[in-house]
Parts: C-alpha cells; sequence; structure tokens
C-alpha cells in the first residue's frame, strides 16, 4: 500500500502571493532535507507578472484556470490531483483563490480515495 502524500493547502491573496507562498515553503524543505524528492503544484488562477515556479523535474507543476474547485463540482481538482498523484510525490501544494468554499475542498479531500492518498499537513490562508 502506498504511504498517503502531505499536502499544503494555500488559500487566498493573489496568484503571486500564492505562488510567493509555496516557492518559499518549497525552498524551506529543500535547504533542510538531503533529498527533496518530486514536489507537486496544483495553483488555481492566471499567473501574474515574473513566474516564481517552473515545471522541473524535481517539480510537477500544474497551473489551473480560475474558477472554485467546489462550485464546479471538484472535477478540475480531481484530474489534476490524480495526475500528480500518478508522479508519485513526496509532497503536494494546492494553491486555491478563495477560502470560501474550503470546508467543502477539505470535506472532498477526505473523501475516497483521497483519504487513503492524501494526509493533509498544513492549511496557509492569505
Amino acid at each position: 500500500m502506498q504511504t498517503a502524500v502531505p499536502l499544503t493547502l494555500v488559500s487566498g491573496g493573489s496568484y503571486r502571493q500564492r505562488e510567493a507562498r509555496i516557492a518559499a515553503c518549497i525552498g524551506h524543505d529543500q535547504k533542510h532535507a538531503e533529498s527533496i524528492g518530486r514536489i507537486a503544484v496544483l495553483l488555481e488562477g492566471l499567473p501574474e507578472g515574473d513566474l516564481l515556479l517552473s515545471d522541473t523535474q524535481q517539480l510537477h507543476l500544474q497551473r489551473i484556470a480560475p474558477g472554485c474547485f467546489c462550485c464546479i463540482g471538484n472535477l478540475t481538482m480531481r484530474v489534476s490531483l490524480n495526475r500528480a498523484l500518478r508522479q508519485r510525490p513526496q509532497h503536494i501544494y494546492l494553491g486555491v483563490a478563495s477560502s470560501e468554499h474550503l470546508d467543502n475542498l477539505r470535506l472532498t479531500l477526505q473523501q475516497a480515495p483521497y483519504d487513503q492518498l492524501l494526509t493533509t499537513e498544513e492549511s496557509v490562508a492569505l
């Protein structure tokens, strides 16, 4: 059985603020880990200005069109999470624009199959 992947949920603020916060978290992890492994980042929204994160061998990055995951039936989030999980990441960062429906988003993440595949380690509200 696969070990649950830690997930950090970053919500609110602008796209740039979410991207910067995730980049800072990843940088912090890399400074303190000898082998960081693969990290998946799912960012909702449209990029603003210079990009702080890019898809590399160690970082699987998906930029997702704006739209509340809860209100659109979670399909986009599920497809993106499933793609990320196939890469067998060591950690997943999920950046969402609005914190308005976080309870519904958390509920989805606590249901099958994500209840066995993910463990929500931290939630950051900007």
